[in-house]
């Protein structure tokens, strides 16, 4: 609970799809895959349910050789600013650098709703705080939440 770091997926409406909790030391970017991995929304009608975004939108700390080859593997378009020391390095080495990334800037504006996301959690107190001593009681509190954020979009809370 009280080191402890929530990532998450959302949709183009603020609501949470995918919560993990991780260490508070640990970076960003290794949570990732494990989160395109949990990645399940169902389908309205029949069918499978959808586990692959069109795009996913994220700051520089996803912005990795490994998560832009994982994004790339799995056909979702990859809207992460490359880093400064990475970009320095690729322009360092020339032509053996590579190409510079591509950044659909217009897509990359609506990367806000993440960040108005984690906002939406972060006004229960609890969460906000880190009361919470144990990570099983923070998760809990982390999904309450996500549950009424869900519950208020459909409009059965006023």
């Amino acid at each position: 609970g009280l080191t402890t770091k929530i990532h998450h997926l959302c949709d183009g409406k603020m609501r949470p799809l995918v919560m993990i909790l991780g260490p508070g030391q640990g970076g960003d970017s290794p949570m990732f895959p494990h989160l395109l991995d949990a990645l399940s929304v169902p389908r309205l009608g029949p069918g499978r349910a959808r586990s692959r975004p069109d795009r996913a939108l994220g700051d520089k700390a996803y912005s990795s050789r490994a998560n832009r080859e994982l994004l790339r593997r799995r056909g979702i378009q990859a809207v992460i600013p490359e880093r400064s020391d990475q970009e320095a390095n690729r322009k360092r080495r020339g032509q053996r650098g590579g190409r510079p990334v591509g950044l659909d800037t217009e897509a990359y504006k609506r990367r806000n709703v993440v960040e108005r996301s984690f906002n939406t959690f972060k006004q229960w107190r609890g969460l906000a705080t880190r009361y919470d001593k144990l990570a099983l009681t923070y998760r809990g509190g982390v999904v309450l939440r996500a549950i009424t954020i869900w519950l208020k979009e459909l409009g059965d809370t006023p």
